[in-house]
């Protein structure tokens, strides 16, 4: 089982997420590539939400194909080109974490690889 640390010796964490999390002994480690708001019929969606959802739902995917699930992800990279689109990805992303909280960055840059793009995420699981 990994291990979260949250210590009480600095802030605490300001959203749904944890400071680190430490990989268990032995653990199989998955490396995940940015993933973009495109469906598995090619298709981008329209709007941050319905990116966010296919973005999340490649994660789930991904995850299954390895025999893992979202609770044994560690390390989560967040990138949009709106900071206006911040609350209505973190609401996707709460409804597939759940309680869920690993390890994450949220950057707001100028663009991605594409310009119908509004967000990217790459990812890092671990399973004992």
């Amino acid at each position: 089982m990994n291990k979260v640390y949250n210590p009480t010796t600095i802030a605490a964490p300001v959203g749904a997420y944890s400071h680190a999390v430490e990989i268990a002994p032995g653990a199989r480690t998955l490396f995940i590539s940015g993933q973009v708001g495109v469906t598995p019929d090619g298709k981008t969606g329209v709007g941050i939400t319905a990116q966010a959802e296919a973005v999340w739902g490649n994660i789930v995917g991904i995850l299954k194909a390895a025999g893992m699930d979202v609770r044994d992800l560690v390390k989560v990279n967040i990138l949009l080109v709106n900071p206006d689109d911040i609350a209505p990805s973190r609401a996707v992303r709460n409804r597939f974490l759940g309680d869920h909280k690993p390890a994450s960055t949220l950057a707001v840059i100028s663009r991605l690889a594409a310009p119908e793009y509004l967000i990217e995420i790459e990812a890092v699981a671990a399973k004992a």
